[in-house]
Order: C-alpha cells, then structure tokens, then sequence
C-alpha cells in the first residue's frame, strides 16, 4: 500500500515538473504561445486602450496567432463558398454583440509585459500561412471609383497553397504574398475607442503589402502593454486597394515581439529583407506624402547621420514613394529605401 502512494505522489510530481517546464517553454520559437480567435479572444471593429488584453507575454517571446476572413458565413455562402468550408470560428465569433465602430475582426489584444508609453515596439513576422484554400474580392461603397462603379460584386478567389495562386478567372492566376492588412497597438487614450478602418500612429489598418514573413512593423507605444493586435489577411493585394479590398483570406502566423528602449517613433515604420519603410496617414493624400517623406528624412539623419539637405536628396534619387490605400479614411504612403545602397563597394 506504502509502495502504491509513493508511486502516485511521484507520478503526480513528475506530471507538475513535465507542467511546470512546458509553461517555461511557452513562447519561445519553438513552442510560442497560441492565440486562436473566439468569442473572448477578439476585438470586433476597434483598438481601444480600454480592451481587456487576452494574452499576457513577455517583450521577446512568440506568438501563434490565428486571424479571420473579414466578412460573415452568410455573405461567404451566398457568394458559392459551400457551408462546410466557413471556419467554425467564424460562425462562433458571430455572437459578439460588443462591434465596431469598424468591421474587422481582430485577433487580441496582447499585453506585452515591458512595453512602456515611448518605447517602440517590434513585431517580427517570422512566418504566414493561409488558413483557408479561398478568398474573396469585394467592391466596397468606399472604394476610390463608387460614385462611377456601382456593382457591389463580390468574387470567390480559389488559393492553391502548393503553387501560392490565387485562381481570378480562366487564364488569370495572382502570384500569393499573404500579409495582414491590420497590426496595431491601442492608440492613445485620449483617441478613445478607435475604428478599425483609418490607419494611424498605432498603426491598425496599414494595407500595407510589403510586410510579409521576414519583415519587421514598428509601432509606437501608447499605453503600458501596447494591447496589439491583428487582423485583415490578405494573400494578394495591389498598392492602392482601390476597390477597397484585396484577396481577403484567413490566416495563420508566428510573431515575436521586442520591446525597443530608449528609441522614439512619431509614426509605423517597416524593415524588410530588402529595405527600410516609412509611412504616413491622413485624410490627404499631400498630407500623408508629407509625412512619409519626412520620417524617411527622419530616419536618414538619426540612423545614418546625415544633414537634412543629404537626407532629402538622398530620399529624391533613392527612394520610392508609393501610395499603400486610398480607401480607410486615412489614405497611406510609404517610402521604400533600398538597404543595398549602404552595402555597395
């Protein structure tokens, strides 16, 4: 009898070491934590500094996140999806009654534990996978051409995961370059509960295509934890999104989240394989342009220690200017510097 409870005890033990070490390893590269979307672990339309976070990490660690299609079962079906191709995440998420003032269903938020009001905050994008084999195009009513293009259309794009395509008709085949549309953290507190559709200094609603697997976003933070979170998958989009969508899809991704000290950012930047971003958001186009151009000269004289009048003509004969969106509210620019400059001989 002595014998069978000291068994149980030592099995109870080596349960709660096995326990106690798989907690300690959540996180990393190899075991992130993961985040799936449901009714309590989203926020439907906003980025809101009042948001109860989801999930509490610490700055470094990693996250599997899963995001949903922007869209309801009901418009899917009725656009030829069969029924049991709608995630039943979707379906679950349909029940939250506490919505907008924005239509996107994101992922979160997550409280990063050293995240501080000044810091900036890095979401590494290590990797992006398509979590369903279709995705749709819709043209919205605040697409650039609504008041000359009145079909409100809205077309079921096949994704082949194998090729990375997405099948637009007989003889047209979109080469896939998944990305989330929307990555932000809350915005100020004195914004209060933020629509989901306009980008801004949190960042949110990008569209942003660059910002594939192997890039970095960087984000200032706010509020304490930076309450970030994720949504708006797209497989394939155009600069511009003029009709006000891309390939929607659903998606799946592992990030990593760093906590910068001691560095300060007035706007989202970006850092890719191949070059440096900045980005600018307003109502005006001029006025977006501005900004972008500007944190681009920023960016030249804090980091590579040029004048401004080298910076801005660095930014003239190196840089290109490119228009991100012209349909959330906010319309985006960004500037994309190529990294080799630096590195040629």
């Amino acid at each position: 009898m002595k014998r069978n409870n000291f068994c149980v005890v030592f099995a109870i033990l080596f349960l709660l070491t096995d326990a106690h070490e798989l907690q300690a390893q959540a996180g990393t590269v190899q075991t992130p934590h993961v985040l799936s979307p449901s009714p309590t672990t989203i926020a439907y339309g906003h980025y809101w500094s009042e948001t109860p976070p989801v999930l509490r990490i610490h700055a470094g660690e990693y996250v599997r996140v899963h995001t949903l299609i922007t869209s309801t079962p009901e418009r899917l079906e009725g656009a030829g999806v069969p029924a049991s191709q709608v995630e039943k995440e979707l379906r679950d998420v349909q029940t939250v009654r506490d919505r907008g003032p924005g239509g996107h269903v994101l992922t979160g938020p997550i409280y990063i534990e050293e995240a501080e009001p000044g810091d900036v905050l890095e979401i590494k994008i290590d990797s992006i996978d398509l979590a369903i084999p279709y995705g749709y195009n819709a043209i919205g009513q605040a697409g650039f051409l609504s008041d000359e293009i009145f079909d409100r259309k809205m077309k079921i794009i096949p994704l082949d995961k194998e090729k990375m395509l997405g099948h637009f008709a007989e003889g047209i085949d979109i080469p896939l370059r998944p990305f989330f549309g929307s990555m932000g953290v809350a915005p100020p507190k004195e914004a209060g509960r933020w629509n989901s559709a306009p980008p801004w200094i949190h960042g949110g609603n990008l569209d942003n295509k660059e910002l594939v697997a192997g890039s970095s976003l960087f984000i200032p933070v706010h509020i304490k934890g930076a309450l970030f979170e994720i949504g708006d998958g797209h497989a394939a989009q155009g600069n511009g999104e003029v009709d006000i969508t891309a390939i929607e899809t659903s998606l799946k991704a592992k990030l990593q989240f760093i906590v910068h000290k001691g560095r300060s950012l007035k706007w989202p930047r970006a850092e890719t394989a191949t070059h440096i971003i900045t980005m600018g958001c307003d109502r005006d186009l001029n006025a977006a342009t501005h900004i972008a151009v500007r944190e681009m000269i920023r960016y030249l004289m804090e980091e590579k220690h040029l004048s401004q009048a080298e910076a801005y003509m660095l930014s003239s004969i190196a840089a290109d200017v490119n228009i991100t969106q012209l349909v959330d509210g906010n319309v985006g620019v960004h500037v994309m510097l190529p990294k080799r400059i630096f590195s040629l001989k």
